[in-house]
């Protein structure tokens, strides 16, 4: 898995086409949410994309980062450091099946490979975007760090309407059915009427 050749023709152009996609300011923000979030316990990586590959790698950090955004109620019971690859495999996918218990989308997850092997970074970037404002939006005093360095997601803002309220909706035309306003056949000639052709000599 670790020993893979390089590649050529298109896989060389579709992965350089992804690799375009990771963003080196995002990956400042996020390393430093990630240890405001979890404190101490983690350190801080040396700048770069392989440094931040095999920052997360072995899926301590992030199961770490799930766990203090989830309170007392930790998905994730034990967090050990290993350096056999199954393990670590695992470790990550117990922090996206934990993330998506938390609500973040399936489309927005990136895969254990995308992570473990390189594969995606940009995408393990988008999974930790839409963690972040999810937590943000949630605002139940777990998040820790700059509420600015995420939006904060849509929320529904549902009305209730009376009877009498809908009834009255009812009765209104609206302008995208048009409108009979200030209409009126002034200055409007008789139908049929034949052209008017004046022969002056």
């Amino acid at each position: 898995m670790a020993n893979k050749g390089p590649a050529y023709g298109l896989s060389r152009e579709v992965q350089s086409k992804i690799d375009k996609k990771y963003d080196p300011e995002l990956e400042e923000r996020l390393v430093a949410w990630i240890i405001a979030q979890c404190g101490s316990g983690v350190s801080q990586p040396a700048q770069g994309k392989t440094s931040f590959q095999n920052w997360l790698k072995d899926g301590c950090v992030l199961c770490e980062l799930i766990n203090s955004l989830s309170g007392t109620n930790k998905p994730v019971k034990s967090i050990k450091s290993s350096g056999m690859a199954f393990k670590q495999m695992e470790q990550i996918s117990m922090f996206l099946k934990a993330a998506e218990n938390y609500g973040v989308t399936k489309t927005d997850m990136f895969q254990t490979v995308d992570l473990f092997e390189g594969k995606d970074l940009a995408a393990v970037q988008r999974t930790l975007m839409a963690l972040g404002s999810l937590a943000v939006t949630k605002d139940d005093g777990n998040y820790r760090g700059d509420p600015n360095w995420f939006h904060k997601k849509s929320q529904e803002n549902r009305r209730d309407f009376s009877e009498e309220q809908l009834s009255e909706g009812r009765n209104v035309i609206g302008l995208q059915m048009g409108t009979n306003k200030g209409a009126s056949q002034a200055g409007m000639t008789g139908y049929g009427r034949p052209r008017q052709i004046i022969n002056n000599p």
